[in-house]
């Protein structure tokens, strides 16, 4: 399991403690990114965790693929796990999660997320195109399919990781999600929802940041060129309705 802080100290501490609690013998090995350079350790690494705990430092800050694709380097483990450190758990996930994502023909196993009051949040997505974009902006239209989830809490299988390659580096912030999911699914693979939750108070920094933004501009415009998002174009109507089904079933 890969987690990444970037000052998030008491939400680090927070997960870990539910990791502690309710996944020990599920989860073997937890690698902790600070990302921030001077970032205070959030925990004691040498506390009797029971699950190996693993932290890094880095001398100055990296993007989120590189930081997970680092920390997932060299897993000998069935499956690896990309967790934000803003997520918390109610109750255990990773069974069910590992359950479905071990399925034939499975590239991903997600969670329902859910918000502070039990909403579930928007983390299924629709190709984002930029009309898709503009009429969830300007018109507040729902998604019509299931895409790309975001990688809040994301399980794959560690051949699929490999195969993938992992996220592609070249998204410093925002997009790689989608792009990992859609390369998955153009190798035949399936995003599936396991009956499991979890709960997400992210909130979109590119809403209050203007450089949070230009990052997130920055890499749909890159998505936009990409191969694989024009490739994934090509797979609808039929292939983007299945899927739509899968995922919410």
């Amino acid at each position: 399991m890969s987690v990444v802080s970037h000052g998030h100290g008491a939400a680090v501490r927070a997960l870990l403690a539910d990791l502690a609690r309710g996944s020990a013998g599920v989860v073997t090995r937890v690698v902790l990114t600070l990302n921030a350079p001077g970032e205070p350790d959030p925990v004691d690494a040498d506390a009797p965790w029971p699950f190996a705990l693993q932290v890094r430092r880095n001398a100055w800050a990296q993007g989120f693929g590189a930081n997970h694709n680092r920390a997932l380097q060299g897993a000998d483990e069935a499956f690896v796990c990309v967790l934000n450190p803003d997520v918390r758990l109610p109750a255990e996930p990773f069974v069910g999660l590992t359950r479905l994502a071990g399925a034939p023909g499975v590239g991903a196993a997600y969670p329902l997320q859910l918000d502070d009051d039990g909403r579930v949040q928007d983390s299924e997505r629709a190709l984002p195109t930029p009309l898709a974009l503009w009429r969830r902006r300007m018109l507040g239209r729902g998604e019509a399919c299931v895409d790309w989830v975001n990688a809040a809490c994301l399980v794959l299988p560690l051949p699929v990781w490999r195969r993938m390659g992992g996220f592609d580096e070249r998204y410093f912030m925002y997009c790689e999600d989608v792009d990992l999911c859609l390369r998955l699914r153009l190798a035949g693979l399936r995003l599936v929802r396991a009956p499991v939750s979890v709960v997400h108070a992210g909130r979109r920094a590119s809403r209050r940041s203007a450089v949070h933004l230009a990052w997130h501009v920055r890499s749909l415009l890159r998505l936009w060129c990409s191969r694989s998002f024009w490739a994934a174009c090509r797979l609808a109507p039929v292939g983007r309705t299945a899927l739509a089904r899968e995922g919410r079933s």
